[in-house]
């Protein structure tokens, strides 16, 4: 009997491996390798229709610390991230108390987030293009956004040839408009997703607090401070690290919303942007493609760390260091 168990086992465990077998493949051939090789060609110099490379050593990256267009894009980057994070939170946070106050007990708040986690169903680049057709640029102001505003009678003035002539807006010549509207796109998308991630974080909280709360007398507000958002403290600094993350593999948005090299004057360029510049335009310098994708990542980790070095609870440490001694 005990024979029939284990080769019942053992065939199991064979179809568990033939499960498994796809996603494995796809992780060695799509994942794994694509870093491995990324991480030899950050020590080479292959560029251009070459096949052949010789390895350089730490030549690229001498490069990268000293390129100022690298800590450029990476400034860019950190603008945009900041703006379209700090309302992303914000908003997300307030609809989420105000959507999971039991005391107001709103009517179709399923309904409302399903409204809310909508735009992040929907493609990067559709959406890049849907705002790039609509605050486009001509002299015949055909764009929606320009139509609207000469129906106002509101037009940009220019002079020419000494006349002032009163034409069509170009958005996109303006950095603060183009970087606004970048950090406003990345918000709608995702403030959904940091909508639905609070909501899960405030439904693990003992609802034995807030109705101790409710008998001391405490309202909304008292209890959305002195319980809510010290309880959420965890799930903001996952959302603030994913986020952060994210922002710094930013590149469908300020690419195709741009000239695809970050203009105007390369002000929303980041740091994927320029990584794609070098690699896969121009001079085809994948090896220093390599090496600014390999700082992005050592830049992502070391700031992820100094996140959760400087926001963990300290007295949670305390607390279990008393208790280990």
């Amino acid at each position: 009997m005990q024979r029939k168990v284990i080769g019942h086992e053992a065939r199991t465990n064979r179809w568990g491996y033939v499960f498994v077998a796809p996603f494995i493949t796809a992780f060695l051939v799509f994942n794994l390798y694509p870093t491995i090789n990324t991480f030899m060609l950050a020590f080479s110099d292959l560029r251009g229709l070459r096949n052949d490379f010789n390895f350089v050593g730490l030549e690229n990256f001498a490069k990268l610390i000293k390129d100022p267009y690298f800590w450029g894009a990476l400034q860019n980057t950190f603008i945009i991230w900041t703006f379209n994070f700090i309302p992303q939170l914000g908003m997300a946070l307030v609809l989420a108390i105000w959507l999971s106050d039991a005391r107001l007990n709103l009517t179709g708040k399923g309904l409302f987030r399903a409204i809310i986690y909508m735009p992040n169903l929907l493609t990067a680049a559709s959406i890049a293009l849907l705002f790039r057709s609509i605050f486009g640029f001509n002299g015949h102001a055909i764009a929606p956004a320009n139509q609207f505003l000469r129906s106002l009678g509101i037009q940009a003035t220019v002079m020419v040839n000494g006349e002032m002539v009163r034409e069509a807006f170009n958005f996109f010549r303006s950095v603060s408009f183009s970087r606004g509207l970048v950090s406003f796109i990345q918000w709608w998308m995702w403030y959904g997703h940091t909508l639905i991630m609070l909501m899960a974080g405030i439904t693990s909280i003992p609802v034995s607090l807030y109705e101790s709360a409710t008998v001391d007398g405490a309202n909304s507000r008292q209890t959305a401070w002195y319980i809510t958002l010290p309880l959420l403290r965890p799930m903001m600094l996952y959302i603030l690290v994913t986020s952060m993350i994210g922002g710094m593999q930013m590149f469908d948005i300020p690419f195709l919303l741009t000239d695809m090299r970050g203009g105007p004057d390369f002000r929303i360029r980041t740091t994927a942007v320029y990584q794609f510049n070098m690699a896969f335009q121009g001079r085809n310098d994948y090896a220093y493609g390599a090496a600014i994708s390999m700082g992005i990542f050592i830049i992502t980790i070391v700031l992820a760390l100094l996140i959760f070095f400087f926001l963990q609870d300290r007295s949670e440490l305390k607390k279990n260091k008393g208790g280990n001694a």
